[in-house]
């Protein structure tokens, strides 16, 4: 795997060997010495046009668990907000010896553009482009609904005939998007829940259904309920009347949560508005996975960028893939501390 821009580009094997890698890479969390030395002598580059904090940290903190060299770039008070282009901040980074950039911008396609435009020779990882893709945040949601599901015997499984239904802004939403193709490659059924207004257009070439009443998808007892953040920051026009409207006809509230399954899961990709889509109290249960995908996201990232620069350049074969899986645990296991170490 060379460049990761979109769930699109997976194919079911593909995003499988993803998830086994980041079953090693959690692996190491667990250790007393949480670092690999898979990719020391690297250099990942956070390269964000727009604001983060979790996706920012969490690809650092994976980074460095893997021994990389990590630069940090922010385009507020960089030469970006002096008017620099794509392309001179790429051959800068080019210059540096960057051998990844983790990038996240505005504008939809902004990853794709760098990762072909022969500006720099590095890999390029997608952390986030405009309305378009988030797909790390897919696949680590994927892979926490599989480990939830299968605990220690997830290794090498899909998610067929998992039923998630995603709720809220799917317009402007580009986990929605990334979910969507990721989760139904992987064998889940998808539905989508929203007011009119907040489905994009296009959404019936979509391989999802669609609803725009909760509590009738809800009574079907989905094993996952996603909801997603109002992203008020892209609205530039009244897409619902108010918040307590929006939060009585398509809020995750006490009263709903309170009719779901026992064991069904509830999601969210963060920052939550807490009392808008969500109540505290599903935010805050057990069946709520929002922690696990926190951590799980460090595992996935680590995954990502182990197989974008450990050297091979192809995954499409699941042969292939099987072997990153397998050199990944034999590095978790070669960097294990003696017990000698250990009792120093």
């Amino acid at each position: 795997m060379r460049h990761l821009l979109s769930t699109r580009d997976l194919t079911r094997d593909e995003a499988v060997a993803i998830m086994d890698v980041a079953e090693d890479m959690a692996d190491v969390a667990d250790r007393e010495v949480r670092k690999l030395p898979a990719l020391r002598n690297k250099t990942v580059v956070n390269l964000f046009f727009e604001d983060s904090t979790r996706t920012r940290i969490s690809f650092e903190a994976a980074a460095k668990r893997l021994s990389a060299d990590v630069i940090n770039f922010s385009a507020k008070g960089s030469s970006v907000s002096k008017g620099e282009s794509l392309k001179d901040t790429a051959q800068t980074l080019a210059a540096i010896g960057a051998d990844a950039v983790v990038i996240r911008h505005g504008s939809s396609g902004a990853p794709r553009v760098l990762a072909g435009s022969g500006w720099i020779d590095a890999a390029v990882i997608n952390a986030g482009d405009g309305t378009h893709e988030h797909p790390t945040q897919a696949l680590l949601d994927a892979f926490t609904i599989r480990r939830r599901l299968h605990g220690g015997a997830a290794r090498g499984r899909d998610l067929d005939g998992v039923r998630v239904v995603i709720v809220g802004d799917i317009l402007h939403s580009r986990v929605a998007r990334s979910n969507v193709w990721l989760l139904t490659t992987l064998g889940a059924t998808v539905e989508l829940v929203a007011p009119a207004t907040l489905l994009p257009i296009g959404i019936e070439n979509w391989p999802v259904t669609v609803s725009y009443d909760l509590d009738t998808t809800l009574a079907g007892g989905p094993d996952v309920v996603m909801m997603l953040r109002i992203q008020s920051e892209r609205m530039h026009a009244a897409f619902f009347p108010t918040a307590r409207e929006y939060s009585r006809e398509w809020g995750l509230t006490d009263e709903r949560f309170s009719g779901l399954r026992a064991d069904s899961m509830v999601m969210h990709p963060g920052p939550m508005n807490r009392g808008l889509e969500i109540s505290a109290r599903a935010a805050d249960s057990a069946q709520s996975t929002v922690l696990d995908q926190v951590a799980n996201g460090v595992s996935i990232r680590m995954a990502v960028l182990y197989l974008a620069l450990s050297g091979e350049q192809d995954t499409a074969a699941t042969g292939t893939a099987h072997a990153h899986a397998a050199s990944a645990r034999t590095a978790a296991a070669q960097s294990e501390p003696s017990a000698h170490t250990e009792g120093r």
